[in-house]
Protein backbone atom coordinates (compact mmCIF):
# COMPACT_ATOMS: atom_id res chain seq x y z
CA UNK A 1 0.00 0.00 0.00
CA UNK A 2 1.28 3.17 -1.00
CA UNK A 3 2.57 5.54 2.24
CA UNK A 4 1.02 8.78 0.27
CA UNK A 5 -1.12 9.51 -2.65
CA UNK A 6 -3.59 11.80 -4.28
CA UNK A 7 -6.41 10.42 -6.28
CA UNK A 8 -7.92 12.64 -8.69
CA UNK A 9 -7.16 15.77 -6.92
CA UNK A 10 -8.23 19.09 -8.37
CA UNK A 11 -6.61 22.31 -6.64
CA UNK A 12 -7.52 25.67 -8.29
CA UNK A 13 -6.19 29.11 -7.22
CA UNK A 14 -8.40 32.31 -8.38
CA UNK A 15 -6.22 33.08 -11.56
CA UNK A 16 -7.15 29.75 -12.83
CA UNK A 17 -3.45 27.73 -12.26
CA UNK A 18 -3.65 24.52 -9.79
CA UNK A 19 -3.81 20.80 -10.99
CA UNK A 20 -6.41 18.69 -12.28
CA UNK A 21 -7.21 15.31 -11.97
CA UNK A 22 -3.80 14.71 -10.29
CA UNK A 23 -2.91 10.96 -9.52
CA UNK A 24 0.38 9.71 -7.44
CA UNK A 25 1.19 7.34 -5.20
CA UNK A 26 4.45 7.18 -3.21
CA UNK A 27 5.48 4.03 -1.83
CA UNK A 28 7.08 3.42 1.53
CA UNK A 29 11.11 3.77 0.89
CA UNK A 30 10.35 5.25 -2.64
CA UNK A 31 11.94 7.96 -4.41
CA UNK A 32 10.35 9.83 -6.90
CA UNK A 33 11.48 12.93 -9.32
CA UNK A 34 8.29 15.08 -9.96
CA UNK A 35 9.35 16.65 -13.07
CA UNK A 36 8.15 20.10 -14.97
CA UNK A 37 8.41 23.47 -15.82
CA UNK A 38 8.03 26.23 -13.58
CA UNK A 39 4.29 27.16 -12.96
CA UNK A 40 3.24 23.18 -13.92
CA UNK A 41 1.37 22.67 -10.91
CA UNK A 42 4.72 21.12 -8.54
CA UNK A 43 4.80 23.18 -5.55
CA UNK A 44 0.60 22.47 -5.31
CA UNK A 45 1.26 18.75 -5.31
CA UNK A 46 4.07 19.18 -2.46
CA UNK A 47 1.60 21.72 -0.38
CA UNK A 48 -1.16 19.35 -0.98
CA UNK A 49 0.80 16.28 0.89
CA UNK A 50 1.76 18.16 3.21
CA UNK A 51 -1.85 18.54 3.47
CA UNK A 52 -1.27 22.56 3.50
CA UNK A 53 -3.81 22.83 0.62
CA UNK A 54 -7.08 21.33 0.42
CA UNK A 55 -8.82 19.24 -2.80
CA UNK A 56 -11.93 20.58 -3.70
CA UNK A 57 -12.32 17.23 -5.76
CA UNK A 58 -10.30 13.50 -5.47
CA UNK A 59 -8.90 12.92 -1.89
CA UNK A 60 -5.30 12.97 -0.64
CA UNK A 61 -4.08 10.34 2.18
CA UNK A 62 -0.85 10.21 3.86
CA UNK A 63 -0.15 7.58 6.41
CA UNK A 64 -3.54 7.15 8.49
CA UNK A 65 -4.98 10.50 6.79
CA UNK A 66 -7.71 10.48 4.50
CA UNK A 67 -8.63 13.85 3.16
CA UNK A 68 -12.38 12.81 2.99
CA UNK A 69 -12.13 11.04 6.53
CA UNK A 70 -9.58 12.51 9.36
CA UNK A 71 -10.31 15.83 10.82
CA UNK A 72 -8.58 19.09 10.38
CA UNK A 73 -7.22 18.61 14.18
CA UNK A 74 -5.26 15.56 12.83
CA UNK A 75 -2.98 17.47 10.79
CA UNK A 76 -0.59 18.77 13.36
CA UNK A 77 -0.06 15.30 13.99
CA UNK A 78 0.31 13.98 10.81
CA UNK A 79 2.56 16.33 9.78
CA UNK A 80 5.08 15.09 12.23
CA UNK A 81 5.78 12.18 9.66
CA UNK A 82 6.75 14.75 7.21
CA UNK A 83 9.63 16.65 6.43
CA UNK A 84 9.10 19.27 4.15
CA UNK A 85 11.86 21.48 1.97
CA UNK A 86 10.36 24.62 0.81
CA UNK A 87 11.89 26.88 -2.24
CA UNK A 88 11.92 29.72 -0.20
CA UNK A 89 13.47 27.77 2.80
CA UNK A 90 11.39 29.78 5.05
CA UNK A 91 14.02 29.68 7.86
CA UNK A 92 13.81 31.84 11.09
CA UNK A 93 16.13 34.84 10.79
CA UNK A 94 15.64 35.50 14.14
CA UNK A 95 16.87 32.33 15.28
CA UNK A 96 20.62 30.86 14.48
CA UNK A 97 20.83 27.02 12.86
CA UNK A 98 20.87 25.09 15.65
CA UNK A 99 17.71 26.79 17.26
CA UNK A 100 16.07 26.80 13.96
CA UNK A 101 16.08 22.56 13.82
CA UNK A 102 15.69 22.42 17.82
CA UNK A 103 12.44 24.23 17.02
CA UNK A 104 10.66 21.68 15.21
CA UNK A 105 11.83 19.15 18.12
CA UNK A 106 10.18 21.24 20.94
CA UNK A 107 6.97 21.55 18.93
CA UNK A 108 6.54 17.50 19.58
CA UNK A 109 8.07 17.71 22.72
CA UNK A 110 11.25 16.54 23.39
CA UNK A 111 13.65 16.57 25.67
CA UNK A 112 16.61 19.10 25.53
CA UNK A 113 18.80 15.79 25.59
CA UNK A 114 17.29 14.46 22.80
CA UNK A 115 17.02 17.58 20.67
CA UNK A 116 20.44 18.50 21.40
CA UNK A 117 21.37 14.60 20.28
CA UNK A 118 19.26 14.71 17.04
CA UNK A 119 20.78 18.26 15.66
CA UNK A 120 23.81 17.71 16.28
CA UNK A 121 23.96 14.61 14.55
CA UNK A 122 21.82 16.06 11.26
CA UNK A 123 24.16 19.00 11.22
CA UNK A 124 27.04 16.62 10.75
CA UNK A 125 24.85 14.48 8.08
CA UNK A 126 24.65 17.79 6.12
CA UNK A 127 28.37 19.30 7.15
CA UNK A 128 27.30 22.13 9.33
CA UNK A 129 28.47 21.40 12.77
CA UNK A 130 30.69 24.36 12.41
CA UNK A 131 27.77 27.01 11.58
CA UNK A 132 25.57 25.74 14.34
CA UNK A 133 25.44 29.03 16.03
CA UNK A 134 25.55 31.48 12.89
CA UNK A 135 22.23 33.00 11.65
CA UNK A 136 21.24 31.88 8.30
CA UNK A 137 21.17 35.44 6.70
CA UNK A 138 25.09 35.13 7.38
CA UNK A 139 24.91 31.52 5.28
CA UNK A 140 25.44 31.28 1.44
CA UNK A 141 22.87 29.96 -0.51
CA UNK A 142 23.91 26.53 0.08
CA UNK A 143 24.26 26.37 3.09
CA UNK A 144 20.71 27.72 4.08
CA UNK A 145 19.75 24.75 1.53
CA UNK A 146 21.19 22.52 3.64
CA UNK A 147 19.98 23.77 6.38
CA UNK A 148 16.18 23.76 5.30
CA UNK A 149 16.96 20.06 4.44
CA UNK A 150 18.60 19.09 8.13
CA UNK A 151 15.03 20.74 9.42
CA UNK A 152 13.40 18.69 7.07
CA UNK A 153 14.65 15.52 8.53
CA UNK A 154 15.43 16.29 12.37
CA UNK A 155 12.33 14.91 13.12
CA UNK A 156 13.21 11.68 11.19
CA UNK A 157 10.33 11.87 8.85
CA UNK A 158 8.80 8.63 7.01
CA UNK A 159 8.28 11.88 4.04
CA UNK A 160 10.73 14.40 2.96
CA UNK A 161 9.20 16.63 0.27
CA UNK A 162 11.67 18.76 -1.89
CA UNK A 163 10.22 21.79 -3.71
CA UNK A 164 13.58 22.22 -6.25
CA UNK A 165 16.04 21.81 -3.90
CA UNK A 166 18.98 21.90 -5.72
CA UNK A 167 17.28 25.05 -7.82
CA UNK A 168 19.90 28.44 -8.48
CA UNK A 169 22.85 26.20 -6.99
CA UNK A 170 26.25 25.65 -8.17
CA UNK A 171 26.85 22.17 -9.71
CA UNK A 172 29.16 20.75 -7.01
CA UNK A 173 26.40 21.90 -4.18
CA UNK A 174 23.31 20.24 -5.84
CA UNK A 175 25.51 17.15 -6.64
CA UNK A 176 26.04 17.09 -2.47
CA UNK A 177 22.32 17.93 -1.52
CA UNK A 178 20.90 15.01 -4.38
CA UNK A 179 23.77 12.51 -1.87
CA UNK A 180 21.90 13.66 1.11
CA UNK A 181 18.12 12.63 -0.57
CA UNK A 182 19.45 9.88 -1.38
CA UNK A 183 21.10 8.87 1.92
CA UNK A 184 17.56 9.71 4.00
CA UNK A 185 16.26 7.67 1.01
CA UNK A 186 18.28 5.02 1.79
CA UNK A 187 17.69 4.95 5.61
CA UNK A 188 13.80 4.45 5.01
CA UNK A 189 12.51 7.61 4.21
CA UNK A 190 10.34 7.82 0.75
CA UNK A 191 11.53 10.85 -1.24
CA UNK A 192 9.14 13.12 -3.37
CA UNK A 193 11.72 15.36 -5.26
CA UNK A 194 10.05 18.64 -7.33
CA UNK A 195 12.44 19.88 -10.22
CA UNK A 196 12.29 21.34 -13.72
CA UNK A 197 16.30 19.88 -14.02
CA UNK A 198 14.96 16.39 -16.43
CA UNK A 199 19.34 16.41 -17.40
CA UNK A 200 20.09 16.57 -13.94
CA UNK A 201 17.12 13.77 -12.82
CA UNK A 202 18.43 10.99 -15.72
CA UNK A 203 21.79 10.46 -13.37
CA UNK A 204 20.02 9.35 -10.62
CA UNK A 205 17.77 6.27 -9.26
CA UNK A 206 14.20 6.93 -9.25
CA UNK A 207 10.53 6.67 -10.28
CA UNK A 208 10.21 9.73 -12.90
CA UNK A 209 6.69 11.29 -12.53
CA UNK A 210 6.31 14.51 -15.29
CA UNK A 211 3.48 17.21 -14.22
CA UNK A 212 2.43 20.37 -17.08
CA UNK A 213 -0.58 22.48 -16.98
CA UNK A 214 -1.14 20.95 -14.33
CA UNK A 215 -1.51 17.47 -15.22
CA UNK A 216 0.41 14.20 -13.88
CA UNK A 217 1.68 11.97 -16.40
CA UNK A 218 4.46 8.78 -15.97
Amino acid sequence: MPYAELHKVRVTYANGDGVEQATLSIAPGEFVFLVGPSGAGKTTVLKTLYLELRPSEGHVRVGSYHSLFSKARDIPYVRRSIGIVFQDFRLFTDRDVFDNLAFVLEVIGKNRKEIKRRVLRVLADVGLSHKARKRPQELSGGEQQRVALARAIVNEPRLLLADEPTGNLDPETAEHIMRLLQRINERGASVLMATHNYEMVKRYQGRVVFIRNGLISG
